[in-house]
């Protein structure tokens, strides 16, 4: 409920004239981003996208923050420089706008992590639009080959862009993660007792030091961007 308030809330304000850049609402997303991060700790990290805003409060609980972000504020969470789509916080978030550019650098800190004895792992979040990606791909290898504590959450919106999967996709997700010898999970946003359930297997499955891929079917309500 405070992420889809806070979505609405961008709306309101862009069209205000308050914010500046561009913001890609979440709304309808949002419980894949509760689902997943509930079962990190402190000590966990979240690599996000350019859709980053329910990630961001569900990992941080700083929604304050993010909103004097995109105002442009200095209280903001990047003194409010980095805008909606370029976030960090000491908590463990990181996002950016290029689709998958943060997947390999995730990889980097869950392969630093492996050897750590509190078992953090990291989580990335991506649209099934960013299997085009081709880094996406190379992380997959890496991070199978080196057993790395990387989940990744393919959130399946149907789009890319405005584009729809049926018109952009061959095969099946499931297909490409398993061809590298990764676990696949997947859950969708309508059914939340099942989906709880399945993102707690998948982090307890990566927290003991494999990767994962978890694909949560969903649907965004909002245009791709305002």
């Amino acid at each position: 409920i405070e992420i889809r308030a806070v979505e609405e809330t961008f709306l309101d304000l862009f069209s205000q004239g308050r914010l500046n850049g561009t913001v890609h609402t979440c709304s309808g997303q949002e419980f894949s981003a509760v689902a997943v991060i509930s079962n990190l700790t402190d000590l966990d990290w979240v690599t996000s996208n350019h859709r980053c805003h329910g990630h961001f409060i569900a990992k941080t609980k700083q929604s304050d923050t993010l909103v004097a972000e995109l105002m442009g504020k200095k209280t903001g969470a990047c003194f409010g420089v980095g805008s909606s789509q370029h976030l960090y916080s000491k908590l463990g978030f990181i996002s950016n706008g290029p689709q998958g550019a943060l997947v390999p650098v995730a990889s980097g800190i869950a392969y630093s992590k492996r050897s750590c004895p509190n078992k953090s792992i990291v989580v990335s979040y991506i649209g099934e639009g960013t299997l085009g990606q081709g880094s996406v791909y190379e992380t997959f290898n890496l991070i199978s080959l080196l057993k790395c504590p990387h989940l990744i959450v393919c959130e399946n919106n149907g789009y890319s862009q405005s584009t729809s999967q049926d018109r952009n996709f061959s095969g099946s997700i499931k297909g490409r993660v398993e061809a590298f010898n990764i676990k696949y999970f997947e859950a969708d946003t309508w059914n939340l007792v099942k989906l709880f359930e399945i993102a707690k297997k998948a982090v307890e499955y990566v927290r003991s030091g494999k990767p994962a891929l978890l694909r949560i079917v969903t649907y965004r309500l909002n245009a791709h961007s305002k």
